[in-house]
């Protein structure tokens, strides 16, 4: 089995599961998530809503800016750019 044949194998159930794991920090079983897990499960995650085409408000992180004061907006706009800028310099 290929990385995308276990993707395409995510159904919702999987994706509810994998998305509360990841916000609680832990398995159902109580076990701790390494930080590789968590990044493994945000990974299958952003695949699943890619390929499932999830609208933009139902993905995960996403933060309506429409509705945020102007002060807050630009501020999260702001520390956006920032993060792409670093992410930009860390590919370098």
């Amino acid at each position: 089995m290929t990385l995308d044949d276990l993707i395409r194998s995510i159904n919702p159930e999987i994706y509810e599961n994998l998305k509360t794991a990841v916000e609680l920090g832990r398995w159902p079983t109580e076990q701790k998530l390494t930080k590789e897990q968590v990044e493994l499960c945000l990974e299958a995650i952003l695949h699943y809503e890619t390929q499932n085409n999830l609208a933009q408000e139902d993905r995960v992180g996403f933060i309506d800016r429409e509705s945020m004061p102007e002060h807050k907006r630009k501020k999260a706009e702001q520390e956006e750019q920032l993060k792409r800028q670093i992410a930009v310099q860390q590919l370098h």
